[in-house]
């Protein structure tokens, strides 16, 4: 998901059958324990599942791409060894 891009509950137009939308963000949800990288997208995403439109599922599906292209991406902790962290970032403010 785009950063600033405001998804509209109202406009757009009804989907038929909610029922998939539904099904497809109810399993990213279960996704975002192993992949927190979704998070976000995911959870402004089930925001609309009482009544989503068609640019919702457009959205979802672009989750979806995202984590078939990303499949080998994971947080992986193994047991009985020194968990140790460490992390990068490259930032210029000016």
């Amino acid at each position: 998901m785009e950063p600033n891009v405001k998804m509209c509950a109202y406009e757009g137009k009804d989907l038929e059958d909610a029922t998939m939308y539904r099904q497809l963000v109810g399993s990213l949800i279960h996704l975002t324990l192993t992949r927190p990288d979704i998070s976000y997208a995911v959870g402004v995403m089930s925001r609309y599942m009482q009544n989503p439109k068609k640019s919702h599922l457009d959205a979802v599906r672009r989750i979806r791409r995202y984590v078939k292209s990303t499949v080998d991406y994971g947080l992986l902790y193994k047991k009985g060894e020194d968990c140790k962290l460490v992390g990068y970032c490259d930032v210029d403010y000016a």
